[in-house]
């Protein structure tokens, strides 16, 4: 995971070297997440919650191929009814999430792109909360691996991007739940700086 974080801040800091012409971008960016702790069992009901995220990416245009290392951070969560004990337990997770993304361009113009992406996405957590009877925060994961992929399209200096997100496992130590996934959907509006 150091290695990661380390591998990603170089790429940030030494694409700097290079941002001249269209080569490299530099931007912020916002947004929200619709998300929710999903489980395979009968006997539960999964709901989705609204959260934020923000952030900044970095993009390596080669072409129509590019490469777009991102660092954000993220609230996440759900709620997940125990139908036949109608108990609840809400989940609101809090993460420094680093998506490494491949698109392409379908379109690409001088002041208007058409991007398609998908990538590897490493989530660390900073803030898990909990309120439930099931388990406790201490059975969700610090660390977590899912997939990113999505479209986007920018226009002048914006860029707009709609994803999915999907992660797995990321509670543990609790029968019910040890196929628990975190899925999201993601809108984020972004600026370039660069």
């Amino acid at each position: 995971m150091k290695r990661l974080i380390f591998a990603t801040a170089f790429l940030f800091f030494v694409s700097l070297t290079f941002a001249q012409g269209d080569f490299f971008d530099l931007g912020l960016k916002a947004g929200m997440n619709v998300s929710k702790l999903s489980i395979d069992a009968d006997d539960y009901n999964d709901e989705t919650v609204n959260n934020v995220n923000f952030g900044a990416f970095a993009r390596l245009n080669l072409g129509r191929i590019y490469l777009q290392p991102e660092a954000y951070y993220s609230n996440k969560g759900g709620t997940i009814e125990d139908v036949g004990m109608s108990t609840i337990n809400e989940f609101d997770l809090k993460t420094l999430d680093i998506p490494v993304l491949l698109g392409a361009k379908i379109i690409n113009k001088e002041a208007f792109n058409l991007r398609v992406m998908a990538g590897p996405m490493f989530s660390y957590a900073t803030d898990k909360d909990y309120e439930g009877d099931t388990f406790s925060s201490d059975n969700i994961k610090d660390s977590f691996m899912g997939w990113q992929y999505g479209a986007g399209i920018d226009f002048l200096m914006f860029t707009f991007d709609v994803r999915v997100e999907s992660s797995s496992n990321i509670i543990t130590e609790v029968p019910d739940f040890s196929d628990s996934k975190s899925k999201s959907f993601i809108l984020s509006l972004g600026i370039r700086l660069m």
